[in-house]
C-alpha cells in the first residue's frame, strides 16, 4: 500500500523522486523519504506527515546525484512518525532501502541481527532489510578477498594483475537477504559503496520498470512512470533487477538470468493531471461518461442489433470451457468491488440464471465455500494488486487442482490493469477500461466494473437463451443510452448538489436505502460518504430498515433512498415513510415526476427514468457527488482520505 519509486540516470533524482512520489502519495501519506548516493555517502531526508513537508525539507538544497530511491508510507508496522519513515539504513549507513509490503518473519531476523550487533532506529519491519543486505554483503566480499588471495598465493604471475571487483556483489547480497524473507514485498535498494546501481525485487507486491534513453525508473505504479516513459516493465514474484545507466538486468530469487521485455504503455501524461478540477475525485466521476462508451466500444458487437442475433453481441473471446455446464459462479473481492459483485450476482441470476455468491476475498481465504463442480470464480479488483483478492484466487487454483475434471477451476479477472499481477494470476481478464484513477475512492472504476458485469450477464444470457430477444434489444438499447443520461445528471445536478451539501456539512450520520438491484448502491453511496468525509454512514436493504436500524433515527439522521420506478419502486417509498414518520430528513434519489415520490421526500435528486435493471449506473452518480461536495465543504483531503490507499496490496 506503500508508494516506492527509484532512478538512475544521467539527470538530477531528487527531483525525478519527489514527482514520482507525488504521482504515488494515494497509495500512502503518513510520511514520506528519498535517500540518494552524494560523495560517496547515503544522503537521506525524511518527514512525518504529507509530501508537501517532505519538500519542504528539501527546498534550498543542492544535491547532484544522478540515483536515488523515494516512499511515500501507509504505516503498517510502527507509528507514522519521522524515525519510522523510509527509506531505512544499516547500522553504518551505506546501504538504504524503501519497501511496500509485509515483512512477516521480521521479529525473528531483528532479535538475530541485534544479537550479532545491528544497531536498529525505527520499530518497522522494513529496516532488518538493509541490515541483512549488509551483513550478506560483507560475507561475500569476504569470500571475494579470501578467494583472491589464495589465487594470488597459487599463482605469482597475477601479481600485476588487475582484479574487478564481483560484477554484482550488491545483487547477489540482496537475492540472499530476500530469500531469507517471508511475507510480501517489493523493495529498492541503493548502496554507498556501489553508485551505479540500483537494485529492486519484488514478491507479492506491485513493481514496475521503466526505460528510458539511459535512465531507467521503478515504481509502485505506472502513475509515476507516465511522465517520463511508456517503456515499461512489471517485475513477477520471484524476481530481482540490477538497474544501473547501461541497462537493465532480470534475475530470478535463485540467481538465474531472465530474458525480459518491456511493453509501452498506451498512456499520456495529460490522464495523471487534474485538467482544471479541483480534485481527482471531481475530474474522475466527470470522466464516467466516456468509461461507459468505452466499455460499450470494446465489449458490444456495434452490428449486432441489425444482425441475426444468432451470435452473442458481447466480444469477450472467452473460450467454450468458461460456458459449458456452467453451474454456478462465485465473485471474490474487497470494498467497492465486493459492491459491484453484488451488482453483478443480481445481473447473472436475473439476467443468466446461474446461482452466485459474493464473497469478501478476505473471508473466503480463511473459510472458503464447499467445492461445487463447474463453477467460475471471478476476481475484482481495480487495481489488480488487492492481497486478499489475489490470495483467495490462487488459493482456489490450488484447491481445485487436485480435484477431477468436474472441479477444475475456472478463473476470470476484472480489472483496470490487466498488466498487473491479477493479469498473471488468471487466464482470462476483462478489461474495465477506465484509465487511471488517482483519487482513493472509486467513482470511474466502480461504474466501469458494473460494465463488465452487464456485458458478462448479457453474453451468457443469450448463450443460455435465458434472455427473450426482445428484452436483449431493450438492455442494450438502454446501455447504449446511458452515456447522455450520465451526462444530464452531472450537468443538471452538480450545482444542487453542492448547495444541498451545504445542510450536512455538521452532521454525524447517515443512513442509506435501496431494493434490488440498487441495494448494493446504498452501499457503495455510505461507503463513499465514510471514505471522504468521515461520516458515520451505514447502507441497509430498505425493508430491513423496521427490524433493527429504525432505531437510530431521528431528526438528525437524514436518509438517503433509491427508488427507482420498477418491481420494488412502492415498497421503496414505503419503507422511506417509516423513517419520515420517525422525523428523519428525507433524500431520494428517483426521477423528478413521479408525484408520489415528490411527496415522499423533503428533497429529491432527479435522475433520468431509465430501465430498473441499468439504473444503479445512473443513481450511484449523485451519491457519489453529494459525498464529493460534503468531504469539500467540511474541507477535507478528498483525493487523499486519512489511513486509506488506493492500493491494498497487504493482508
Amino acid at each position: 500500500m506503500c508508494g516506492i519509486v527509484g532512478y538512475i540516470g544521467t539527470r538530477t533524482a531528487s527531483e525525478i523522486l519527489l514527482e514520482g512520489l507525488r504521482k504515488l502519495e494515494y497509495r500512502g501519506y503518513d510520511s514520506a523519504g528519498i535517500a540518494t548516493v552524494l560523495e560517496s555517502e547515503i544522503h537521506c531526508v525524511r518527514a512525518k506527515g504529507k509530501l508537501h513537508n517532505l519538500q519542504e525539507k528539501l527546498e534550498g538544497e543542492v544535491n547532484p546525484s544522478q540515483i536515488g530511491i523515494g516512499h511515500t508510507r501507509w504505516a503498517t508496522h510502527g507509528k507514522p512518525e519521522e524515525y519510522n519513515a523510509h527509506p531505512h539504513m544499516d547500522t553504518a549507513c551505506r546501504i538504504a532501502v524503501v519497501q511496500n509490503g509485509i515483512i512477516e518473519n521480521y521479529r525473528e531476523l531483528r532479535e538475530k541481527l541485534k544479537a550479532r550487533g545491528h544497531q536498529f532506529r525505527s520499530d518497522t519491519d522494513t529496516e532488518v532489510i538493509p541490515h541483512l543486505i549488509a551483513e550478506c554483503l560483507q560475507k561475500i566480499r569476504s569470500q571475494e578477498s579470501g578467494a583472491r588471495s589464495q589465487e594470488f598465493t597459487q599463482n605469482s604471475e597475477l601479481k600485476t594483475q588487475n582484479f574487478p571487483p564481483h560484477p554484482t556483489p550488491l545483487l547477489e547480497a540482496v537475492r540472499q537477504a530476500v530469500n531469507q524473507l517471508n511475507g510480501a514485498f517489493a523493495i529498492a535498494v541503493i548502496s554507498a559503496d556501489y553508485p551505479d546501481e540500483l537494485i529492486v525485487a519484488r514478491q507479492q507486491a506491485p513493481l514496475v520498470l521503466g526505460f528510458g534513453q539511459g535512465e531507467f525508473y521503478c515504481a509502485s505504479d505506472t502513475p509515476a512512470l507516465v511522465p517520463y516513459t511508456r517503456a515499461v516493465l512489471p517485475l513477477e514474484n520471484g524476481e530481482l533487477a540490477r538497474m544501473t545507466p547501461l541497462g537493465v538486468e532480470v534475475y530470478s530469487f535463485d540467481g538465474q538470468r531472465l530474458k525480459k521485455a518491456p511493453r509501452t504503455l498506451n498512456w499520456n501524461p495529460v490522464m495523471v493531471e487534474k485538467q482544471g478540477f479541483k480534485h481527482f475525485m471531481l475530474k474522475e466521476i466527470y470522466e464516467q461518461p466516456g468509461v461507459v462508451r468505452a466499455c460499450l466500444e470494446s465489449y458490444f458487437d456495434a452490428d449486432w442489433l441489425h444482425a441475426d442475433h444468432q451470435h452473442s453481441p458481447v466480444r469477450f473471446n472467452l473460450p467454450d470451457e468458461f460456458y459449458n455446464n456452467l453451474q454456478h459462479i462465485q465473485i471474490v473481492a474487497c470494498g467497492t468491488s465486493w459492491h459491484a459483485g453484488l451488482v453483478g450476482k443480481y445481473l447473472l441470476e436475473q439476467l443468466a440464471e446461474v446461482p452466485t455468491q459474493v464473497q469478501y476475498a478476505s473471508e473466503f481465504r480463511y473459510a472458503p465455500s464447499p467445492l461445487t463442480p463447474h463453477t467460475l470464480t471471478i476476481g475484482v479488483t481495480q487495481s489488480g494488486e488487492t492481497a486478499d483478492t489475489l490470495a483467495a484466487l490462487e488459493m482456489e487454483k490450488q484447491r481445485r487442482s487436485m480435484k477431477s475434471a468436474q472441479f477444475e477451476a475456472r478463473l476470470l479477472g476484472i480489472t483496470n490493469r490487466p498488466e498487473s499481477s491479477l493479469g498473471h494470476l488468471v487466464p482470462r481478464i476483462i478489461d474495465t477500461h477506465a484509465g487511471i484513477e488517482i483519487g482513493v475512492a472509486a467513482t470511474k472504476t466502480f461504474v466501469a466494473q458494473l460494465m463488465a458485469f452487464y456485458a458478462l450477464a448479457i453474453d451468457l444470457g443469450h448463450r443460455r437463451q435465458t434472455i427473450a430477444p426482445y428484452r436483449l434489444d431493450e438492455i442494450i438499447n438502454g446501455l447504449r443510452q446511458l452515456p447522455a443520461l450520465i451526462e444530464s445528471v452531472l450537468e443538471s445536478q452538480e450545482r444542487y448538489i453542492e448547495e444541498l451539501a451545504h445542510d450536512f456539512t455538521e452532521t454525524q450520520d447517515f443512513i442509506f436505502l435501496g431494493r434490488g438491484i440498487n441495494f448494493p448502491i446504498a452501499l457503495e453511496g455510505a461507503l463513499k460518504l465514510k471514505e471522504i468525509s468521515y461520516i458515520h454512514a451505514e447502507g441497509y436493504p430498505a425493508g430491513e430498515m423496521k427490524h433493527g436500524p429504525i432505531a437510530l433515527l431521528d431528526a438528525n439522521v437524514p436518509v438517503v433512498a433509491i427508488a427507482m420506478p420498477g418491481t420494488v419502486f412502492e415498497k421503496v417509498l414505503s419503507n422511506a415513510q417509516e423513517a419520515r414518520a420517525r422525523d428523519a430528513r428525507l433524500i431520494g434519489v428517483t426521477p423528478m415526476d413521479e408525484e408520489e415520490a415528490a411527496h415522499t421526500f423533503d428533497t429529491v435528486i432527479p435522475v433520468p427514468h431509465v430501465d430498473e435493471i441499468l439504473s444503479p449506473i445512473l443513481t450511484v452518480i449523485p451519491l457519489q457527488l453529494l459525498s464529493y461536495h460534503i468531504a469539500a465543504r467540511r474541507g477535507l483531503d478528498v483525493d487523499q482520505p486519512r489511513n486509506l490507499a488506493k492500493s491494498v496490496t497487504v493482508e
